[in-house]
């Protein structure tokens, strides 16, 4: 299982939310570059990059943050936030992206994504899977649609899609332990995804209840930042 460290942007900054709200945020770091940096010091090679300021534009804002953290290390770093045009899209990639989180765009604008994932390929493309009481949120999770989690990622699933990261919002920066119940029956019902888990992950127990899951990866974020997990106890996962 892969230890994934998250990056939330805004203004610049390394921050981090409460089930996505603006209002609640608390910034940790000035500079994620160089937060980045210390990640990868401790053997991490994958990231998770959000750009927030993006999610609530609906274009890719923080885009010079990602070439920072690129050029500056061989992290393998997956970006979402904002990217909803062909434009943002090859923008970011074109930042050193190694793969993109696609949420909102895959359920406002289906045919888009779908189209992403002909020209990119399953290996390059993310679908992600934010829920609330079942239902998918979109556009920083502002809003929650109609659609349940089982059927968005079926009807992806039919179209090669191979990595898919679940937040469950009510988890997420809570700190109260991440939604194995959930996890369990997507990969009950989606043996060949790579499910990548994310939201409420807070001690190392936590960390050891997905690995036995057998999720790709698990994204990890306010643990981090607060201390709950050192990156020294994350040894056999890293």
């Amino acid at each position: 299982m892969k230890i994934i460290p998250a990056i939330d942007i805004i203004g610049g900054k390394c921050v981090r939310l409460t089930k996505g709200d603006y209002k609640k945020m608390v910034t940790y770091a000035d500079d994620p570059v160089e937060v980045a940096m210390m990640f990868e010091s401790h053997g991490i090679q994958n990231l998770h990059v959000v750009d927030l300021d993006g999610a609530k534009s609906n274009h890719v804002i923080n885009l010079d943050v990602l070439k920072r953290i690129t050029d500056n290390t061989k992290l393998a770093v997956d970006f979402g936030g904002g990217v909803k045009s062909d434009y943002d899209i090859k923008n970011v990639f074109n930042a050193g992206a190694t793969m993109v989180t696609g949420g909102s765009i895959a359920v406002k604008d289906p045919d888009t994504f779908k189209e992403w994932l002909k020209v990119y390929g399953p290996d390059k493309i993310i679908l992600g899977a934010d829920v609330k009481e079942n239902k998918i949120a979109v556009s920083g999770w502002k809003e929650t649609s109609d659609i349940e989690i089982f059927s968005f990622i079926g009807s992806f699933t039919k179209l090669s899609i191979k990595y898919v990261i679940c937040t469950d919002i009510e988890q997420d920066g809570m700190l109260t332990g991440p939604s194995i119940d959930l996890y369990k029956e997507l990969l009950k019902e989606f043996p060949g995804i790579r499910l990548i888990a994310s939201g409420g992950v807070s001690s190392i127990e936590d960390v050891d209840k997905l690995a036995e899951l057998d999720v790709w990866g698990t994204i990890i974020g306010k643990a981090f930042y607060e201390g709950r997990i050192k990156l020294e106890d994350l040894k056999e996962y890293i």
